[in-house]
Order: C-alpha cells, then sequence, then structure tokens
C-alpha cells in the first residue's frame, strides 16, 4: 500500500504537474504545489528549481503571510517562446502568434478557398506566418510549437486529414511538413476540437462538455474533464455525418455520398439552399443569417427548424453523454436566440430527466478568437506534455 502510495505522490510532483499547477494558477507558491501534491518541500523545491532553471518558471515577490514568513510568488514564464496558431477554415484563415500562455502577440486574417488544395492554401498560410511573427518582433527560431486547427477529420498522430468532404485534394497530406522551417513539433487537429479547447480557455476546466461548430458543415468537439475526447483513430464528434430523418420525408444527398446527413440538411450550405427554395433574396449563409436577426419570418422558422433537427442529434448526445454544457459556435450559431430555441425545444423535449437536468445550452461567447486561441493551447499543452518538461528541466 505505501508502495502504491509513493508512486502516486511521485506522479503528482513531476516537473509536468508542478508547472501545470502554476501555469492554470492552481498554485502561486511552493507552499501551495506542497499543499496540492502532498510531495515533501524539498522535493517540490528541488523541481521548481530545475524549472527556473530551465527558464520555464520565474519568481516575482512575496504572498501573504499566514503567520510565517511571506511566500515567494512563482510565475509560469509565458515569454520563453512563442507558438504560432493556424485557424484554418472553408474561405478564410487566421494565423497568430502567441506566447505560451496563448495570449495573442499578432494575428493576421485572410479569404482562401479550402479546394484550391493544400500547396497554394498552405503557401499563403506561411506568407502570413512570417508577417505576424515580424509584426511581434519575433524570429522562426523562437517558434516552440505550431498548432493547426482544420475543417475536417484528421490523424491526430500524423497530422494528416483523412478523407476530408470538404477539402478536396487534402486527404493524407502530410500539413506538418508545410512548416518544417521552424524546426519545432507540429500539431494538426479538427478545427471544433480546437474551438473546444479555446472555449475552456488558459484555466482549463474540470466539466464534460459538448462544443458544436454550424458553420458549412457540423462538427462537436468533446471535452472530458477538461480534455479534449479524440476517440482510437482522432475522429471522435464527427456529428455531421449522422443520418437523420427531415420532418418533410425529402431525400437529401450529402457532399460524403450519404443520404440526409445532419450536415446536407442543417448546415449552412442546407440553410442557403432552403432559403433560396422559399424565395429568399440571399447569396450566403450569411444574408439567410443576417435575415434572421432582423426579424424576417421566414428566414427564423428556417432557422428555427435548422436548431430542431441538430436539436434530435444532441438530445441523443446528451443521453448517452450527459454533458455539463452544449456550446454552440459557427457562422450559423451567430442567429443566437432562433437557432437555440430550436436545439432547446428538441435537447430538453427529448432527452431523459436527469441527463437535462441542469444542463446548460449557449452560444460563445468569443467565436471569432476561439479558433486561434484553441489552435495556441492544443500546442502549448503537447510542448508542454510530462516528457517534454522533464526534458526541459533537466
Amino acid at each position: 500500500m505505501a508502495c502504491h502510495y509513493d508512486r502516486v505522490a511521485h506522479t503528482s510532483a513531476s516537473a509536468g504537474a508542478l508547472l501545470r499547477h502554476v501555469r492554470t494558477g492552481r498554485a502561486r507558491s511552493r507552499a501551495d504545489l506542497v499543499a496540492l501534491t502532498g510531495a515533501s518541500r524539498n522535493t517540490v523545491s528541488a523541481k521548481v528549481d530545475q524549472l527556473i532553471a530551465a527558464n520555464l518558471l520565474e519568481e516575482g515577490g512575496r504572498g501573504w503571510s499566514t503567520g510565517g514568513r511571506p511566500p515567494t510568488i512563482l510565475r509560469f514564464n509565458s515569454g520563453a517562446g512563442c507558438i504560432l496558431a493556424v485557424d484554418l477554415g472553408v474561405t478564410s484563415v487566421d494565423v497568430a502568434v502567441t506566447d505560451l500562455s496563448a495570449h495573442i502577440l499578432a494575428t493576421v486574417g485572410h479569404p482562401i478557398d479550402i479546394a484550391d488544395g493544400p500547396g497554394p492554401v498552405l503557401a499563403e498560410v506561411d506568407r502570413l506566418a512570417q508577417k505576424v511573427l515580424a509584426e511581434a518582433g519575433l524570429t522562426p527560431a523562437d517558434v516552440c510549437a505550431v498548432g493547426v486547427g482544420v475543417p475536417g477529420p484528421v490523424e491526430f498522430s500524423t497530422g494528416r486529414p483523412s478523407h476530408p468532404p470538404i477539402m478536396p485534394g487534402w486527404h493524407d497530406f502530410p500539413i506538418p511538413s508545410a512548416f518544417a522551417r521552424y524546426e519545432c513539433p507540429v500539431y494538426v487537429d479538427n478545427d471544433v476540437n480546437v474551438m473546444a479547447l479555446g472555449e475552456i480557455g488558459v484555466e482549463g476546466s474540470v466539466q464534460d462538455l459538448l462544443v458544436v461548430k454550424v458553420g458549412t458543415g457540423i462538427g462537436c468537439g468533446v471535452i472530458v474533464e477538461g480534455r479534449v475526447y479524440r476517440g482510437a483513430q482522432g475522429s471522435a464528434g464527427d456529428i455531421g455525418h449522422i443520418y437523420v430523418h427531415p420532418a418533410d420525408g425529402r431525400t437529401v444527398v450529402c457532399r460524403c455520398g450519404n443520404e440526409n446527413c445532419l450536415e446536407a440538411i442543417a448546415g449552412g450550405g442546407a440553410l442557403l439552399r432552403d432559403a433560396v427554395a422559399a424565395g429568399l433574396a440571399v447569396e450566403s449563409t450569411r444574408d439567410v443569417v443576417e435575415l434572421a436577426l432582423r426579424g424576417d419570418g421566414s428566414a427564423l422558422e428556417l432557422v428555427r427548424d435548422a436548431g430542431r433537427t441538430i436539436g434530435t442529434v444532441l438530445a441523443a448526445l446528451v443521453n448517452f453523454f450527459n454533458p455539463h454544457r452544449i456550446v454552440m459556435t459557427g457562422g450559423v450559431a451567430q442567429a443566437g436566440a432562433p437557432l437555440l430555441a430550436g436545439i432547446r425545444e428538441a435537447v430538453y423535449g427529448r432527452s431523459m430527466p436527469l441527463a437535462a437536468r441542469a444542463l446548460e445550452i449557449t452560444v460563445s461567447d468569443a467565436p471569432d478568437r476561439s479558433g486561434r486561441v484553441g489552435a495556441a493551447l492544443m500546442a502549448i499543452e503537447e510542448f508542454l506534455d510530462e516528457d517534454s518538461v522533464q526534458s526541459l528541466a533537466r
């Protein structure tokens, strides 16, 4: 029994664990770390000294005394390096450079067409990356890691897209190779997983939540106890291609080749298609959303119907996963109240009472930033994992 306790204590007081406690604000001093880990003061001090020597922690002023000598404040050195964060969408890309706390130092966005393929698109990303680095007064040598979010399924271990329906020409392309000039780790994930990390932020969360993006496609980031759940191959949360039965009984072929996928019935493209068929003078999904926001009856009903359809799928997820929260994001989610009304109607009506009793369903507070912040956080979490920190702190 004692051996088991020692092993657990040793793990919880690793250099990586101590750094995480300080990074996330759970600890501000050596005494806090001793209290959190149960490790001895000497063990914690030795590891903290290693982290200071590695330039990952730094000492600040004195904290409040509780009777003895005031503790020395510990701070994460977020300026020890920088992160390139890339939020790649279907029609635009945002590139940012952040510090190691995901604070954006410089950012730029630009229109692209994902269907142009990886060569032209990633060349544009590289140009934008050099621009933001120069704007922040940094060089490629300062980059510790690169985080990239893409609008399709990704094999996380390799950073290669896998048969992405809205990214023609991208299947199995080694995205990390496009960032070879930075000579650092490159992490690539589905854009909704990245947004989910952006939603929980630097301080993290111990909650279970679903972050649902409704844009050109529909995807879901699954957060389990504050961490992204990716599944066996990295495709967890691809709810856009779940079969749904439309209320009007029609059959719609999805871009993936199957019939009546959620995306084909309630995604942004479907919303635009149905709005045009209804005689609305619109040219984009954004036009439909803006009409709904202005109170147009036909647009409101279309958005609400899309919400109901999405809600039937989310109700099944609520019964299965029982999350604390569902956060809606993406272009269609900007319609706000009418979309939420449809989603809530279906979710609360079809979920089991216990699963939905304390469930919150909201729209993201920062949809424009969550992709870049999430991409940075993904890279930071992977760069500062247990093994990497242990290696840096030697």
